[in-house]
């Protein structure tokens, strides 16, 4: 169907006074006596674009009129006559193309995020999930924009894997047979099974992510992960998409750097190609929001050690949910107090216990911490898992051992540092988290088109 793109008619002014065919949803309606207007959106711009109807040039307009309905409409372009710089199109030919019931459950009236999110299918229609969608687009080119121009590799890492990367168990298993009774044994089940041992989705691309490094020297994957983490929070879901670069030659001041440039490169594309969408959530969503990005950009992040960190939550005063001490994992409300109270803006948090990292963190002379941080941003808390990685074949093994870990099936892995280690660090940003933090949104239910969380699969 021929047709121009609303987005065109708003952004080239040779437009104005032509003829044109646009196609659309109606968001929102109105009549009078003489007139009626009809507010339409073809999903190529976060505006909607006024479409004026001179009544007397038909027979009857309520078939236009009625909200979610597709039209395509004839007219000629105009200037606004309410909004400055903008355009309307007064209508010459309406057809529908797709009429919507009275019950259509989009009505004027606001809805709550609660309620929008029984209906996924029909929530991206409203402003909120349109500016959130169109923003996560332009986040995730500007993941790769930024890898590509440093000549990083992207690389796809499979899926499906027989290694638990993060050695936590929280994986969903992968299997063709499914219920039975005929296997004694969990050996026998999995023998019979595809892949002949077991299998699971991968939570991470990191193991496989290494492995290309140490080739190819930078790379990074984005991809989805998932996990069978029965957190029922506002910043989890069970499948979500994963940023992991992977550098040879990087010590963790160095994936550091790489990390905050990263961050900023984002934050500077979304305020830059998404200027309608960041004003809609700083006026509706967070007050204050374009301000407080434009101050991270411009500013170096705040760089503390774990231990600093538990002192100053413990000096504090403040009563948290969850005590605070040395050796703990740190929970969200204390992320938060931290990035938020103390620094009041992001931060990176080094050298936490060994006991609560992953088995492949580099270990810090101290024999006590590792190599490792997280990003800390206010409003979300954590969004970047990083870390040095062990580079040596010694210390890694030993940290596995002491794990119960099976050596055999992380062969692949512990072979790179027979042959020609080298110091190598990383990280994991989550896409959602980030979302999250550009645009205020405060659950991450609420950025994913259709989010998979615990009892949820709608």
């Amino acid at each position: 169907m021929k047709h121009t793109d609303i987005f065109e008619i708003f952004s080239n002014p040779e437009f104005k006074g032509a003829e044109v065919t646009v196609c659309g949803w109606v968001r929102t309606s109105r009549d009078s006596k003489n007139m009626a207007f009809i507010e339409l959106n073809d999903g190529t711009s976060f505006r909607h674009l006024q479409i004026v109807l001179d009544k007397a040039n038909f027979s009857d307009v309520s078939p236009f009129l009625k909200l979610g309905s597709s039209l395509k409409v004839v007219g000629t372009v105009v200037d606004s006559a309410v909004a400055a710089d903008s355009v309307e199109i007064n209508a010459k030919v309406i057809s529908v193309l797709g009429s919507c019931p009275p019950d259509y459950p989009l009505q004027k009236k606001r809805h709550t995020l609660e309620y929008l999110r029984t209906m996924p299918h029909l929530r991206v229609r409203t402003n909120t999930f349109n500016a959130v969608l169109r923003v996560r687009s332009v986040v995730s080119a500007a993941v790769h924009e930024f890898f590509q121009a440093r000549r990083f590799v992207y690389v796809h890492t499979p899926l499906i894997t027989a290694s638990d990367c993060e050695g936590a168990g929280e994986m969903f298993q992968v299997t063709t047979i499914g219920y039975s009774n005929e296997y004694q044994t969990a050996e026998d089940y999995y023998a019979g099974d595809f892949f002949g041992k077991r299998a699971a989705l991968s939570v991470s691309g990191q193991l496989e992510g290494e492995v290309a490094a140490m080739a190819m020297g930078k790379i990074y994957t984005f991809g989805p992960s998932f996990r069978a983490e029965k957190s029922n929070t506002p910043r989890h879901v069970a499948e979500f998409w994963h940023v992991e670069p992977e550098v040879a030659f990087a010590e963790l001041p160095d994936i550091i750097e790489i990390a905050e440039d990263l961050i900023k490169y984002i934050i500077r594309t979304v305020l830059e190609r998404c200027p309608d969408e960041m004003k809609f959530f700083d006026e509706r969503v967070e007050k204050g929001l374009i301000e407080k990005l434009q101050s991270v950009v411009s500013h170096d992040f705040a760089v503390m050690t774990y231990t600093e960190a538990v002192e100053r939550l413990q000096a504090s005063g403040e009563s948290f949910q969850y005590p605070v001490e040395w050796g703990c994992d740190l929970m969200t409300e204390h992320e938060r107090y931290i990035a938020e109270v103390i620094c009041q803006k992001p931060v990176f948090l080094t050298d936490y216990p060994k006991e609560i990292k992953s088995f492949y963190m580099k270990q810090n002379p101290d024999g006590k911490t590792v190599a490792a941080t997280d990003l800390l941003v206010p409003g979300v808390g954590e969004i970047i898992g990083c870390s040095e990685r062990e580079a040596d074949l010694d210390k890694l093994l030993a940290a596995m051992k002491k794990r119960g870990m099976s050596l055999d099936e992380y062969e692949h892995y512990i072979a790179l540092r027979r042959f020609g280690t080298v110091p190598h660090s990383g990280f994991g940003l989550g896409l959602e988290r980030m979302i999250m933090y550009v645009t205020g949104m405060a659950n991450i239910r609420d950025v994913i088109l259709y989010p998979r969380t615990v009892g949820s699969i709608s």
